[in-house]
């Protein structure tokens, strides 16, 4: 697949979109200040998403965006559970200094509604096929257990992921989502890292 990159039009007014909804918020942004930020027209625009609202369900790209450059710096020396936590923490940096908790609290709820697409469970998303690779790999090399499948693991930290968004959404932010991910998940993953005997 391709690389998404910020420069094809979709990709464009995606960026500006979020960019705006996290500097002037998603009730003051119009379709208007998206199509002069993007640099686009109104006919791209309306081409890619039926309004405003739609954009709600592109913050999956924002994030996929994010990990296609993760997978370009991250240190390929780090074990299967290092690159899990540094993935987590990057990403939830991001969301923490970069995503306001309304947009967020929106994107969850309207996936929670959605009855066609759900782009947080999208299998094809940058995400899955990223943690899939690591958590392959992993098993390889005898970092991660064996005894549950790529995909069973995948599941689970995938959901783990979101109930952290999801509490830190419904607890409005009191605490720091990155500090609280970065206590948290080491000892979350602890519970897949490969046994002794597994290695042997």
């Amino acid at each position: 697949m391709p690389r998404k990159n910020a420069r094809n039009t979709k990709g464009r007014i995606i960026s500006a979109a979020w960019k705006l909804f996290y500097e002037q918020g998603y009730e003051d942004t119009t379709v208007e200040d998206i199509v002069f930020e993007s640099e686009t027209s109104k006919g791209s625009f309306y081409h890619y998403f039926d309004g405003k609202d739609a954009l709600l369900g592109t913050l999956a790209n924002v994030f996929d965006e994010k990990y296609e450059e993760l997978r370009t710096v991250m240190d390929p020396s780090l074990n299967a559970m290092e690159k899990l936590i540094y993935l987590n923490h990057e990403l939830f940096a991001m969301i923490d200094g970069g995503v306001s908790m309304d947009l967020l609290a929106r994107l969850l709820s309207t996936q929670l509604l959605a009855r066609g697409e759900k782009h947080l469970l999208d299998r094809n998303r940058t995400y899955f096929k990223l943690l899939r690779q690591i958590i392959s790999e992993g098993q390889k090399a005898g970092q991660l257990r064996t005894d549950k499948s790529v995909n069973e693991i995948l599941k689970v930290y995938a959901l783990w992921e979101r109930a952290l968004l999801y509490d830190w959404c419904l607890s409005n932010g009191e605490y720091s989502l990155v500090a609280y991910t970065d206590s948290v998940t080491p000892m979350f993953l602890e519970s897949y890292r490969a046994s002794p005997a597994e290695d042997k």
